[in-house]
């Protein structure tokens, strides 16, 4: 068995602690009961639930396994099962790295998701490659900005101490116009 290194440990750690932020802060802002919230892929942490305590939360997983409320793969269009415009809020944490085809999943993404809904990404970038397995992607700011182009955006970065241009992470708030 292969050591993982002291770097992918520390990393694992910021971003742990920094998706928890991220949602916590979001939640504060935009948690409500009249809030229709799609969670991508949240079975390997608590999500969104753990933080969304009004809004009406239902998740998406390609595993057929997941328990998920919708069975699906965000890189093709789902509209048999999920109507266009049907989400106030989608959560994609740590998930688009794993995509086949990440702008076609940021297509599906928008069509689900309401005119002027918010979509909550966050990705890693300096992270050793991990499960589940295909990771295929690493994205940076500019990478991002182009994905989400039909968006308006912020990204917030996680910089890697005493490494320049080389960040941990990004979490991106980005509305649907």
């Amino acid at each position: 068995m292969k050591k993982i290194a002291n770097i992918d440990i520390k990393n694992y750690g910021l971003i742990r602690k920094n998706v928890k932020f991220f949602l916590s802060s979001c939640a504060d802002k935009y948690d409500g009961e009249s809030i229709s919230l799609l969670d991508i892929a949240p079975q390997d942490h608590e999500g969104a639930k753990e933080f969304f305590k009004k809004s009406r939360i239902s998740t998406l997983d390609i595993d057929s396994n997941s328990g998920a409320t919708f069975i699906a793969d965000i890189c093709k269009n789902n509209s048999e099962i999920i109507p266009d415009n049907y989400f106030d809020i989608i959560v994609c944490t740590e998930v688009l790295e794993h995509t086949l085809n990440p702008f076609l999943a940021i297509k599906e993404m928008k069509r689900m998701l309401k005119s002027g809904g918010l979509l909550l990404i966050s990705a890693p970038f300096n992270f050793r490659i991990h499960g589940p397995l295909p990771d295929c992607w690493r994205f940076t700011e500019h990478g991002l900005k182009e994905l989400l182009k039909d968006f308006k955006i912020e990204i917030k970065i996680l910089e890697t101490k005493n490494r320049f241009l080389m960040p941990v992470h990004y979490t991106i708030e980005a509305v649907r116009t």
